[in-house]
């Protein structure tokens, strides 16, 4: 039997992996709610042309800081969900998909690619969960509203967690007052819960932890996939496929807000800024596994490094390495290595208690 959402959060506390909050507590009576009238509902959202389905429960829409427990409580919830047409996808995913979906359909000439994109969903998930919703692109605004509005209809159940409140969602984006109508239309069919309490227990767990392992040996291997599962609660990765400038750039190892990638697959391959600065948007924490030390011969990968680096630093990302040497030791000569003293430097202030203190949004 599968246990309730609130025996596994009470199951959780008595263990002591998670401590008490009454944020984290206020989030948990909404998902309870939600799970009982899903409950009560049970498996009876069948469809016919003589009858509507009928209108899914209200969702539930959790926004707060980083490291509060939005996906930790998501998870509890997925998992208890008694629903069998479930899904859990990344936001962003989900839209990448919606737009794939969208141009299969106008191809196909099936009427609304809109609607038919719906319908799609809908046959397939009666509880659609998003984690880390968050709107920046003017092509998901514009189609938004159109789209929930019919997975509303269609009697799916949304249940969100997202940095930031539903007010604040594509706040400054092109033609922002054609997106405010989808903001009423969430509000009104989620319930929407702030999970702000004081408290960061991710970055906790991260200040606690050594983020720069050298030199690569089995032992620091091993102490950096601990704290990847630590700070991922030995999710599963789902990975990600990151839209830049058109062309599709698959990371395989993903969890939430959190991306592993080696140095070859980063560094060692024709990426540049624009997909440095996607990863940067995207990724709150970056485990940057493998990296060398680099010769006079490797300049082009040293400046990807330089890139890879100041986007990260510029978007105030948490930064996790495996490395062969210390900062300065990782390329000592060579034709970037005055511009790669600021990146050593950076390096530095990255590792740093005060950095690892900093808020990101």
């Amino acid at each position: 039997m599968v246990q309730s959402l609130t025996s596994a959060y009470r199951a959780r506390l008595q263990s002591g992996e998670i401590a008490p909050d009454a944020a984290q507590g206020a989030a948990v009576g909404a998902l309870a709610r939600l799970e009982g009238e899903l409950n009560a509902a049970g498996e009876s959202s069948g469809f016919s042309l003589f009858r509507r389905r009928p209108e899914p429960p209200r969702g539930v829409y959790l926004h707060g800081p980083v490291g509060r427990g939005k996906s930790m409580l998501m998870d509890l919830f997925f998992d208890s969900a008694p629903v069998e047409q479930k899904r859990r996808a990344h936001f962003h995913a989900f839209m990448a998909e919606t737009h794939d979906l969208i141009r299969l359909f106008r191809a196909s000439e099936k009427g609304d690619p809109i609607a038919a994109v719906a319908e799609h969903v809908a046959d397939r998930t009666r509880l659609l969960c998003f984690d880390e919703f968050q709107v920046t692109d003017i092509a998901d605004a514009m189609i938004l509203g159109r789209l929930f509005e019919a997975l509303f209809a269609r009697g799916v159940t949304v249940v969100a967690t997202s940095n930031r409140r539903p007010d604040a969602l594509y706040e400054d984006g092109l033609n922002r007052q054609l997106f405010l109508p989808f903001i009423v239309l969430l509000k009104e069919r989620l319930e929407v819960v702030a999970v702000a309490g004081p408290t960061d227990f991710r970055l906790d767990r991260l200040k606690a932890a050594q983020v720069w392992f050298t030199p690569l040996t089995p032992e620091t291997a091993a102490a950096f996939d601990a704290l990847w599962r630590d700070l991922t609660d030995g999710a599963e990765e789902t990975g990600a496929t990151l839209d830049v400038l058109g062309r599709k750039l698959r990371l395989p190892h993903v969890v939430g807000g959190h991306l592993r990638a080696s140095f070859a697959g980063l560094c060692g391959v024709a990426l540049g800024a624009r997909d440095f600065l996607a990863c940067a948007e995207r990724f709150h924490t970056v485990f940057l596994d493998a990296v060398p030390r680099l010769t006079a011969d490797r300049r082009d990968e040293a400046r990807r490094f330089v890139a890879l680096i100041d986007a990260l630093y510029e978007a105030g990302a948490k930064l996790v390495v495996l490395a062969d040497g210390e900062p300065d030791a990782l390329y000592p000569a060579g034709d970037a290595a005055f511009e790669f003293a600021r990146t050593a430097s950076r390096l530095h202030e990255m590792r740093s208690a005060d950095w690892l203190a900093r808020p990101r949004d």
